[in-house]
């Protein structure tokens, strides 16, 4: 298939081109290589996708209405798992409106670019934030997730808002995948295990929230790109069961899913420290800090869903998944 993944010099972004060309599809990968974090581990994310067959790469910013469009023209995917946003819940209290731009008028300009060119299946990145201020866990996507703790949280529940609405509009299948702390080799520099390693390395102290009291649905990239996959290939019909006397807000009477994708195996943060002291055999120094602004407790996800309907299987412990992030770690920068 030719399929159009924005975000593709991004942690999931590459990860997934890379795994699609592995299985034969035609793979445009769009990002606008934004300085929020390292572009040169962004530019290395690339060049690993760049030498094989099957890929080609755009520069692009989905803000640019204009300048999508013309993606949208010339490729003319089948298929388009969007990805591209402003990501980081605290980033969001100090550049508000960098979460205006990317998460909400991108997204509206990518679900332009489908309305238009007959895409076949969109397939779009929300997050586990916006279930905000709901503490009933596992959190289930047949709950209301509308009291979110962040713009983060909030931009993305917008965007499965206004999915729904083209998927009623205008027939466009559309499926909003809920991630849930995504780990891994070539993983962001601002996420806590790529932090935590640095800091650890370099004998700095490391900032533990809430006092180490979170826990986390931690999921590592194979995994989450395995589901990816996996709900690409199953393209959602309307559902026979919806109900609008009693709306479920994971279906609709559209062809629209939501899912959540995480390993539904919370992980104490302190125990997720420890492994990661053990892989890298140095002792963490830890400063204990109270819960941010944004942030929630807990995270938990509830994937029979994803189960039910597309078979997915997380496997990957984080003693694994750890260890794997340190060798890629100690290999790329030399540590």
């Amino acid at each position: 298939m030719k399929i159009l993944i924005t975000g593709a010099a991004g942690f999931i972004g590459s990860a997934l081109c890379s795994r699609l060309l592995q299985r034969g599809d035609a793979v445009t990968g769009l990002d606008n290589l934004s300085d929020y974090y390292d572009v040169r581990l962004k530019e290395a994310r690339l060049a690993r996708l760049t030498s094989q067959q099957g890929f080609s790469f755009l520069r692009q910013d989905i803000a640019d209405t204009e300048g999508l469009r013309r993606v949208f023209a010339d490729v003319r995917p089948q298929r388009v798992v969007h990805l591209a946003a402003q990501t980081g819940v605290r980033y969001s209290l100090v550049n508000p409106h960098a979460y205006v731009n990317a998460n909400l008028a991108g997204f509206v300009n990518t679900l332009e670019g489908c309305r238009h060119n007959e895409v076949e299946h969109l397939v779009f990145a929300s997050s586990s934030a916006v279930y905000g201020a709901n503490t009933q866990l596992p959190f289930s996507v047949h709950a209301i997730a509308d009291h979110p703790v962040s713009l983060y949280g909030a931009t993305k529940r917008s965007n499965e808002l206004m999915a729904h609405a083209y998927s009623h509009l205008f027939q466009l299948p559309a499926t909003g995948l809920r991630f849930f702390t995504v780990y891994g080799p070539w993983g962001r520099p601002d996420m806590s295990l790529f932090l935590f390693t640095r800091n650890i390395l370099d004998g700095k102290p490391i900032d533990v929230f809430n006092q180490g009291n979170h826990s986390r649905d931690f999921t590592y990239i194979d995994d989450i790109v395995e589901g990816v996959v996996r709900v690409l290939d199953r393209i959602p019909r309307p559902a026979r069961e919806w109900d609008a006397m009693q709306p479920d807000p994971a279906l609709g009477a559209a062809p629209f899913r939501l899912y959540n994708i995480g390993n539904h195996t919370p992980v104490p943060l302190l125990r997720f420290i420890e492994v990661l002291e053990q892989c890298l055999g140095e002792k963490a120094v830890m400063n204990f800090l109270p819960l941010q602004p944004g942030d929630v407790p807990d995270t938990h996800a509830d994937v029979n869903d994803l189960i039910r309907d597309v078979g997915y299987s997380p496997s990957t412990p984080v003693e694994e998944g750890i260890r794997r992030f340190v060798d890629w770690y100690r290999e790329y920068y030399g540590a």
